[in-house]
């Protein structure tokens, strides 16, 4: 087994930070998983950075994915929120690149899973205008990957994961109770033994003003200025794990 993940900040694990701030998030889990089923070692890479869209990671990083040596036997692919975010998003586009990267794959003779990311909506400002837009794609790609017999993993369509336990401070990103859920979502997915990971059941914690202007100031602003100068929290980063790895445990 030789699994290869890509993606964005969602698949890099950004928000499950091990006590020396490297993150590890749903992918090494279910590496994990994967080499307990196997019984064995699994090779892993996981080539995912955060704020990429996801023309490059369907090009750039599947690019390196389908070049490694020896190739890989099972890729996830998640990208397209941060495309979702941007004014003017082409969910047309999204869907036409998804299809490149299944039809790629396919004649390479590797196997593909699809998942759609973690529905964020309830716990940001913009919330309504990116669950239009989740929902949509979400649709078309659950359509596209049924049409070419694709594993898909709904992430966006699990109600359980949009509560607010499973969510960092900044709203965006999961935090490692977040991360465990997908990670049992993904390995029941490729039936593979999962736990059914959920928080406990508390209610959301009330939004005070003084820790609303904080939240803003502290993750909404900083994100608008990059947006301005036109810069990424993935610049200048690199793949956590670009070539081929023991899985974690």
């Amino acid at each position: 087994m030789r699994y290869v993940a890509i993606g964005d900040s969602f698949t890099e694990g950004m928000g499950d930070e091990r006590p020396d701030g490297s993150p590890r998030g749903w992918a090494d889990l279910v590496a994990a998983g994967l080499t307990a089923a196997n019984g064995g070692a699994v090779r892993y890479a996981n080539l995912a950075i955060r704020g990429r869209l996801l023309e490059p990671i369907v090009t750039e990083q599947l690019d390196v994915a389908l070049a490694m040596s020896p190739a890989p036997t099972l890729i996830s692919l998640n990208g397209g929120g941060n495309d979702m975010m941007r004014r003017g998003a082409d969910l047309n586009h999204l869907l036409e690149l998804t299809e490149r990267a299944v039809l790629r794959c396919g004649a390479a003779g590797v196997r593909l899973m699809v998942l759609s990311g973690a529905d964020p909506s309830d716990h940001l400002p913009f919330g309504r205008v990116l669950r239009r837009r989740g929902e949509l794609l979400t649709e078309a790609v659950k359509d596209l990957t049924a049409r070419h017999d694709i594993l898909f993993v709904n992430v966006f369509g699990d109600a359980e994961i949009r509560r607010a336990p499973y969510w960092s401070a900044d709203r965006l990103h999961l935090n490692g109770t977040g991360h465990r859920r997908v990670a049992g979502l993904v390995l029941g997915a490729l039936g593979l033994p999962a736990t059914d990971h959920r928080a406990d059941a508390a209610p959301a914690p009330a939004r005070r003003l003084l820790a609303e202007a904080r939240y803003y100031r502290e993750h909404v602003l900083p994100w608008v200025n990059r947006r301005l100068r036109g810069r990424s929290s993935g610049d200048a980063r690199t793949a956590k794990y670009p070539d081929w790895t023991a899985a974690p445990a």
